[in-house]
């Protein structure tokens, strides 16, 4: 299986330095801009279907791209990390404290080991459905620590040591 994967565009709560989370926000201006152009990275590239976020921001990163183009499977547990009672706060509040979530749950919230379970799970799922499949998975930072700790063997510390380094797509074998 070849799992593309592709973060979602900018939104209000990136251009306000605002972790998100699971606090369900849409694209800014530039989020649209970049999710419209999402199609021109992948182009050459053909996909049975899309897996997205059930968030706002990853649906309409999905709509904006490709209209109708490809069914869609949206799954909640492509969400992004659940910060639980700072889910919506500062980045300064957020940032500095995720090393200390990966085995401890966020306040009302839940780990990053937490949430490599329910990621695992679908990514595990999606491989016995569709096992010879070529698909674009469109999600979080979260959602792509899925993957780089499923496929690659990242752990949770490297992949919250690495700076988020924007590219069109991230390729995967599944």
């Amino acid at each position: 299986m070849n799992i593309y994967f592709v973060a979602h565009g900018t939104t209000t709560d990136n251009e306000a330095e605002i972790a998100s989370g699971w606090k369900d926000v849409g694209l800014s201006k530039l989020g649209e801009d970049q999710a419209r152009q999402v199609v021109e990275h992948v182009n050459s590239l053909k996909f049975d279907f899309i897996c997205c976020s059930d968030l706002k921001r990853a649906t309409d990163t999905v709509k904006l791209a490709f209209g109708s183009k490809y069914p869609v499977i949206t799954d909640n547990r492509l969400r992004e990390l659940n910060y639980g009672d700072f889910n919506g706060k500062p980045n300064s509040e957020v940032g500095w404290r995720k090393s200390k979530y990966i085995t401890e749950s966020f306040p009302n919230g839940e780990s990053y080991e937490q949430a490599m379970v329910r990621l695992h799970s679908f990514y595990n799922e999606l491989k016995q459905k569709y096992p010879n499949k070529n698909v674009l998975v469109v999600g979080h930072r979260a959602t792509q620590f899925g993957l780089d700790t499923l496929i690659l063997g990242k752990t949770l510390d490297e992949c919250l040591a690495a700076p988020f380094r924007w590219q069109p797509y991230w390729e995967y074998h599944l």
